[in-house]
């Protein structure tokens, strides 16, 4: 029997829980077994979220973080300087290559700030549901008891 791990599929969404999507999306070959950079996601608060990913050697103005049609895209591009020309490297074990990282936002999380601290990529999610769709409590309304022997009639 076939046992299947469903970690992996989990770990780009944040904010929410859409297994069917996820689903569909294994079944048609979308999710890449890429694992560079490596990440966190952790969740911070009760509606914030934190993604931390591992940019070492990426100078800020080299990453680019872009929301657009529910997805947070963190992309990076090491530019070449005159040091790593001139030199020759006998093993060259720091990647710096290009990347470019696609997170799954739910209905109303946003990036709301993203700092660099000691080589990490620190992006900070809110989710901000709109006061029309919160849920609100729906008073009842009492019946006031007829009086005996009082006219209804005006």
């Amino acid at each position: 029997m076939r046992h299947f791990d469903l970690t992996p599929l989990y770990r780009s969404s944040v904010g929410f829980d859409r297994l069917a999507n996820v689903l569909d999306q294994v079944m048609a070959g979308d999710v890449s077994q890429n694992t560079y950079p490596p990440y966190n996601i952790e969740k911070t608060g009760d509606a914030t979220y934190r993604i931390t990913i591992a940019v070492a050697g990426f100078a800020e103005d080299e990453l680019t973080i872009e929301s657009r049609e529910g997805q947070l895209v963190v992309s990076g591009r090491k530019t070449e300087t005159e040091e790593d020309k001139k030199g020759t490297f006998l093993h060259r074990g720091i990647a710096t290559r290009a990347f470019e990282r696609r997170f799954q936002l739910a209905d109303h999380v946003r990036a709301v700030e993203a700092a660099t601290e000691n080589g990490l990529l620190h992006i900070d999610l809110v989710r901000e549901v709109p006061e029309a769709l919160k849920p609100r409590k729906i008073e009842i309304a009492r019946k006031q008891p007829a009086l005996e022997g009082a006219s209804t009639t005006a």
